[in-house]
């Protein structure tokens, strides 16, 4: 399969192939160039942090929406011991763009939510694109239930567009089923830890998205929609996506300055997909840290934080 390339990689993909092209070179003629293919590695190494650390708004979208980025069941291989995948509602049916299930972490039972995309065409009908029905919402809200009355935490994973919004999503109640599991997690007398991993997307997020404490991943994105969606709306213009992400202030950094996540957690130089084993170290040791932290509060102390964090989120005046 061919790789992905998106367009500001193009200049590191080019300096790459040309250091491979020379490395072959050299040992096929045996031609000494060691002094040309390290200084061509130094000036790759400096042009693809000079790239990395400046990326806009726009192209941190891009990067979270990158077909080979891990997605939630990757994590939970990487991550997680025992997993039991855990499925259906009980009112209709089973969402495969929704995974839930038990697993270990370090030897901490937990429940653990998230959305799932597919890798190729077959995989991404299955899984819907990772956008959600009301079922998916549902059979989350019930496992979380089941969390609560065993005193197990849980741990979210974020990676959606959006909840799905067909005709049939919507006779089944979506926006019911999403703001009934915001009530509902409100209230959750356990730990909820909230990672966003690729893509934040309005309501769709927010159904398994109200924790305890939240983190971003740095090139994934958290928004109130997407940026495609705000240009239609503003502009009547999708070429106006980058304008938009620059003014929802939907990237890691800028949400943290705002006061709406709790941490952003860096990924390998050039994304996740990179190195998604040292992306998953870093998460990892997020759950644990903050599960030790949580774990030791009294359910009571744990709601009343909670609904302090929340109280805290935006900015308001009086007169």
């Amino acid at each position: 399969m061919m790789a992905i390339i998106l367009e500001f990689e193009k200049p590191i993909i080019e300096l790459e192939n040309k250091i491979e092209e020379l490395s072959k070179f050299t040992a096929k003629e045996d031609i000494d160039l060691s002094d040309e293919i390290p200084r061509l590695k130094k000036r790759l190494e400096k042009l693809r942090k000079e790239i990395f650390d400046n990326l806009s708004p726009w192209q941190k979208v891009q990067l979270s929406r990158h077909p080979d980025r891990p997605y939630t069941m990757d994590y939970i291989e990487m991550i997680m011991s025992d997993f039991i995948e855990i499925h259906g509602d009980r009112h209709f049916g089973d969402d495969k763009a929704m995974i839930t299930g038990l697993a270990h972490v370090n030897g901490r039972k937990i429940m653990i939510f998230g959305h799932q995309k597919g890798r190729d065409m077959k995989k991404k009908l299955e899984r819907n694109f990772g956008c959600a029905h009301p079922e998916g919402y549902r059979k989350a809200i019930r496992l979380m239930r089941l969390a609560e009355k065993y005193g197990i935490p849980v741990v979210t994973f974020i990676d959606t567009p959006g909840a799905y919004p067909g005709i049939g999503a919507e006779e089944r109640g979506q926006a019911e089923a999403i703001a009934y599991n915001l009530r509902e997690m409100a209230g959750l007398k356990v730990p909820i830890i909230v990672f966003v991993i690729g893509e934040g997307g309005s309501g769709g997020a927010l159904g398994i998205g109200l924790g305890d404490r939240i983190f971003v991943l740095e090139n994934a994105y958290y928004s109130v929609i997407s940026p495609e969606g705000c240009a239609a709306i503003l502009w009547r213009e999708p070429s106006k996506a980058p304008a938009a992400a620059e003014a929802l202030k939907l990237t890691a950094p800028e949400l943290l300055e705002l006061g709406i996540i709790d941490g952003m957690i860096p990924e390998p130089l050039g994304g996740a997909h990179r190195n998604p084993m040292l992306a998953a170290e870093g998460i990892k040791k997020t759950i644990i840290k903050n599960l030790d932290e949580l774990c030791a509060l009294t359910p009571d102390a744990l709601l009343a934080a909670r609904y302090e964090k929340y109280r805290k989120i935006g900015v308001y005046g009086e007169e």
